[in-house]
């Protein structure tokens, strides 16, 4: 059976084909509303399906959709592994939580921010304290998100994006663009001012885990950074962290890290991974995102780029509306069979590692 089975073109159709394969494997179903619509008036939801003992001491958590336009690809792995029959051999005294859509709202409305323009993975920090701070962002943004997306208004922003680069280096361009930024709410990759609905459900969600597991392994599916269906396996600790050793050990040269600079990320701040870890204070997690490319590093943000400009000036309802979603679209889900299938057995080979490394740990 092809791969492609378990994809889906729209969020409606991904979220009836999960719960489909969910409830028909067995699985505990949970439902969370978020408080946005879909662009048809529907609801929109983040729905659990969990698998194996209820009361689990080793945990692999999948979560799919924290940015939400990837969420074609994360529900495609999640329904696959579900489907394929991967999750009825779990090992001994291990659960699984998977998570759908974490972010609904920009699933639906294919975007990689939430209903408040926020993007997810910036937005675990503590915000009671002061915000990180970008400097990078604030000297370029203009440039980074400007008013008149036409032709001549890019290459103009553009050219400013790239003296910025030649001065301080390919890097240093990237991490002023997509670490994170808590100034402009208006901007792209913004870490917001407060914890969103997903930061407080993800939060309570993993408070439930840590009642009885004591060991618990995170996969984060992504898309959008690296060569053309490859699925890079990033480290999700420092290395210092008990977590990284770990994640070494499963993994071995295969794990990459932003910290030993052999990673297609960037540094960020307030992903999901460091909101669970705080919400399970005594539980050993072990976590990964599991990043599959797409398309090109510029293409992939002048995406984001524009998607953002036609939220902030444009119309949805245009011809360069719809030509910018299809934009975004395809640079976080390439829908291709030749993809789906490199994304399928890629997911495959990681969850069944993870398994395997957190059974006998």
């Amino acid at each position: 059976m092809s791969a492609s089975v378990y994809f889906s073109a729209r969020y409606g159709e991904a979220r009836a084909k999960f719960l489909a394969a969910a409830e028909a494997a067995g699985a505990r179903l949970a439902h969370h509303q978020n408080p946005a619509s879909g662009p048809d008036g529907e609801g929109l939801f983040t729905d659990t399906a969990r698998f194996g003992p209820e009361r689990a001491e080793r945990v692999l958590l999948i979560k799919s959709g924290t940015h939400g336009v990837e969420g074609f690809l994360g529900s495609g792995i999640e329904t696959g592994l579900i489907e394929s029959g991967v999750l009825r051999a779990l090992p001994a005294g291990v659960g699984c939580v998977m998570l759908h859509a974490l972010n609904p709202y920009g699933f639906a409305w294919l975007r990689r921010t939430n209903e408040d323009n926020i993007d997810l993975n910036r937005n675990f920090v503590d915000h009671a304290r002061p915000h990180p701070r970008n400097p990078g962002y604030d000297a370029l943004k203009d440039s980074i998100c400007p008013s008149a997306w036409t032709p001549s208004g890019r290459r103009e922003a553009d050219a400013r994006l790239q003296a910025y680069g030649a001065e301080h280096g390919p890097a240093a361009l990237q991490a002023a663009v997509t670490a994170g930024q808590y100034n402009h709410a208006e901007g792209v990759f913004y870490g917001g001012r407060a914890a969103s609905w997903s930061n407080r459900l993800l939060t309570r969600l993993s408070q439930e885990i840590a009642r009885e597991a004591r060991q618990v392994a995170v996969i984060d599916l992504h898309s959008g950074l690296g060569p053309y269906g490859y699925g890079e396996i990033m480290n999700g600790h420092v290395p210092e962290a008990p977590g990284f050793a770990r994640i070494e050990d499963w993994f071995g040269g295969e794990a990459t890290s932003y910290a030993t600079g052999d990673s297609s990320s960037s540094v960020t701040t307030g992903d999901t991974l460091s909101g669970i870890e705080r919400a399970m204070p005594d539980v050993a997690v072990s976590g990964v995102t599991l990043e599959y490319g797409t398309l090109p590093l510029k293409a992939m943000i002048d995406a984001v780029r524009a998607d953002n400009w036609l939220h902030t000036h444009g119309r949805l309802d245009s011809p360069q509306g719809r030509e910018i979603k299809q934009q975004i679209r395809d640079a976080f889900y390439p829908d291709k069979d030749d993809w789906k299938a490199m994304v399928w057995e890629r997911g495959e080979d990681v969850a069944r590692r993870m398994l395997k490394g957190l059974s006998e740990s």
